[in-house]
């Protein structure tokens, strides 16, 4: 049956550029039945920090974010990059301080990426989603390597009503974001977006689903800079099915 009650850890970028998303999530797991609150004083999980060598400074976030979500039954996380933080990365921060290493890996078992809530913990494939038209998936790098997570997405997608699923071709490949990665090596990561963009487009889908608010950015930046803009949605957005195919939104 899953938990009764979920908090929503909405993600920094879901908070500043994509609040659709946040909403999107909390629409369709209250239609699941499932209770949602947000910890009011949640700020970034700290992994750009973390990943640019700033340990103490990262680890500081992590103790403001293990406490505040702590009391949490569970927690949802619309982002494979995030969740993987607070499942993984926050118990190397804590490598040698037991306690606060015990409180991560507390976090982190009830700490899950949003489709596979839905998949694993609610037994949910078909959320009673309806979407019409063609969409092609993109699984990004956290999400697929740092956590595993592999074919939820997808299932949840092919029993959304009215959507085609077009395969991508390498779909495992990365899209070039990697947060400051793009900043620091903008030749190598355009390189690696516009191959992931002909591939894209190589797919004949009208929309691009993904999990990670990043990669959305990364690759919808690229992709409007084109002719013939390709759509792109969060999978919160499709699975919350209460939007039609439309280039121009």
């Amino acid at each position: 049956m899953g938990p009764k009650s979920v908090a929503l850890f909405a993600t920094c970028l879901v908070d500043l550029f994509y609040p659709q998303v946040g909403e999107a999530t909390v629409r369709l797991l209250r239609r699941l039945g499932v209770r949602v609150t947000y910890p009011a004083n949640q700020t970034c999980c700290g992994q750009p920090l973390f990943n640019n060598g700033f340990h103490e400074e990262a680890a500081r976030v992590a103790r403001q974010t293990i406490a505040l979500l702590e009391p949490a039954e569970c927690i949802v996380v619309p982002s494979g990059s995030c969740a993987c933080m607070l499942k993984k990365e926050y118990l190397h921060l804590f490598q040698d301080d037991p306690e606060m290493h015990q409180r991560a890996a507390g976090l982190g078992r009830k700490t899950y990426e949003l489709s596979d809530f839905l998949v694993r913990v609610l037994g949910r494939e078909d959320v009673g989603a309806r979407f019409t038209g063609t969409a092609t998936y993109h699984p990004s790098c956290h999400l697929l390597r740092g956590l595993g997570i592999a074919d939820a997405p997808t299932r949840l997608l092919q029993r959304v009503q009215g959507l085609t699923l077009h395969e991508l071709p390498a779909a495992e490949n990365c899209c070039g974001f990697g947060g400051s990665f793009a900043v620091k090596f903008p030749e190598v990561s355009n390189a690696i977006l516009q191959e992931k963009i002909r591939n894209i487009r190589s797919s004949g889908a009208e929309i691009l689903v993904a999990n990670d608010c990043g990669c959305l950015m990364h690759m919808g930046g690229g992709i409007r800079r084109t002719p013939q803009p390709i759509r792109t949605m969060h999978l919160a957005e499709i699975l919350a099915g209460d939007a039609t195919t439309d280039t121009h939104r």
